[in-house]
């Protein structure tokens, strides 16, 4: 990540090394999505890595969106409240929020960011499912998002 980009993940550690695993693979693969969008890339291998299916569809358009805008971003993103719910060893959902109210669009060819004040909301809850894949690695295959979410407002 470029050093004006910062994702805080705040008690993303539960104790329970299969949960644990789970957080961990969920936290690079928005890791993943922020390179793959700071570096306008649709096809950043991250993202095959870490989703599959209609999530990889998805992610791949998300990150289109923003090229389309001519839109990168920078400052921080807080990702906090993770709540995992293995089902058997290969599946699982994981609910979480961010809060992106230190972070701002910035324009790609220009660099000028935006400070204005957005008429969104900076919290966002995000609800993904997950399978772990032959490797090990788990992987989202789905993932809703709800900006707004009055359980993520702190």
């Amino acid at each position: 990540m470029p050093s004006d980009v910062t994702d805080n993940y705040d008690d993303w550690k539960t104790g329970d090394a299969a949960k644990d695993a789970v957080l961990a693979d969920t936290a690079a693969r928005i890791d993943a999505t922020n390179d793959a969008i700071l570096r306008g890339d649709t096809g950043a291998p991250g993202l095959s890595f870490y989703y599959r299916d209609k999530a990889l569809k998805d992610a791949a358009a998300w990150v289109q969106a923003y090229l389309d805008a001519n839109l990168s971003f920078t400052g921080t993103t807080r990702y906090y409240a993770p709540e995992v719910t293995l089902s058997g060893d290969t599946t699982a959902t994981v609910v979480y929020c961010s809060d992106e109210s230190k972070g701002f669009n910035k324009n790609r060819k220009t660099g000028k960011v935006d400070k204005g004040p957005s008429k969104q909301s900076p919290y966002v809850a995000y609800t993904t499912h997950l399978r772990k894949n032959e490797e090990g690695v788990w992987q989202t295959t789905d993932l809703n998002s709800k900006r707004g979410a009055r359980t993520c407002a702190a």
